[in-house]
């Protein structure tokens, strides 16, 4: 097959070169143009564009999908197939142009969590299980005909990123074995026109104050929210020193305890752990990251910082 390969993150990296290994010819890559970024403001290339450089490649970075110039360069490179992994909303007239359609891989069980951070939200949720689905772009965002899919278990040990990795390894192989089925014409495509949207999980973007954490619902959300915000971006909520100093804190993991009477928000520290009362019991924060400072186990942070107990955490 001549595909056209569009993708930006490192999630999207481990199809590409799936792709490259089972012999399809990639006439393209489109990815986000370059950025600056980290604190020199370095204009950085996306990994895809990494990874397809290193490849002797040819990359395109459209500022605007629509543009004239773009839809006549994407078309004369003339693939049969379009593959889009972690990438943006595409106009009409870009899926709609190959022969075989735009094929979307997305890192979840469609119908359910439709959007744009379907992994964080599989784990806040607690569920017990999420997978990749492939499917044919169509107007609706996650909405086009599926044809096929994958799962894997949620452990009560995982976090998103560690979702994210075993996701990004499945996607990868479904790909392949996705467009093998187009390209036989055994694909039997599983319509989501007569779905009510209003009865699945969502998964919209992620906003901050989504990722405050509410000491006031019980110990599972709690762990669960911040297992699903983690490493990025993690939820955060705030500590207040003895002086009465606020510091806006990351925390990437936590767990549940047993025997512990704290009432919601309520702080109970020692010299090497740091206890929070829940909605229904309470959590104990292993891992956190003060506001400018690096992330860290909470006992190697409690060797410098003294909580002001007093306070209670909202």
């Amino acid at each position: 097959m001549k595909i056209v390969y569009m993708g930006t993150p490192e999630f999207a990296v481990a199809t590409l070169e799936a792709l490259i290994k089972a012999g399809h010819e990639i006439v393209g890559v489109v990815t986000m143009p370059d950025k600056p970024a980290g604190r020199g403001q370095k204009m950085t290339m996306s990994a895809v564009k990494e990874y397809a450089v290193g490849k002797g490649l040819r990359v395109l970075q459209p500022e605007k999908l629509k543009d004239e110039s773009f839809v006549e360069e994407l078309r004369s490179l003339g693939a049969e197939l379009q593959v889009v992994v972690a990438f943006r909303m595409l106009p009409e007239v870009v899926w709609s142009m190959p022969k075989y359609g735009t094929m979307n891989i997305h890192a979840s069980l469609l119908p359910n969590y439709r959007g744009a951070a379907p992994i964080n939200w599989a784990v806040i949720n607690g569920e017990k299980k999420t997978g990749v689905t492939s499917f044919l772009l169509k107007h609706d965002i996650d909405t086009g005909d599926i044809i096929a899919s994958k799962e894997i278990d949620i452990l009560p040990t995982d976090n998103a990123g560690t979702v994210h990795d075993k996701l990004m390894m499945l996607g990868a192989e479904l790909a392949v074995e996705s467009i093998a089925q187009i390209e036989s014409g055994t694909a039997e495509m599983k319509r989501q026109d007569d779905i009510d949207p209003d009865t699945l999980k969502k998964a919209p973007k992620i906003f901050k104050d989504d990722m405050r954490i509410d000491w006031g619902k019980s110990s599972e959300s709690v762990v669960n929210l911040i297992r699903g915000l983690s490493p990025y971006p993690a939820a955060w909520t705030i500590l207040t020193d003895v002086k009465g100093k606020e510091y806006q804190t990351k925390v990437f993991a936590a767990e549940k305890v047993e025997g512990v009477s704290l009432s919601a928000g309520e702080v109970s520290a020692t010299s090497k752990t740091l206890t929070v009362g829940t909605g229904d019991g309470a959590v104990r924060l292993t891992e956190l990251q003060l506001s400018g400072k690096t992330k860290m186990k909470t006992e190697v942070m409690l060797q410098g910082f003294h909580i002001d107990s007093s306070i209670r955490l909202k």
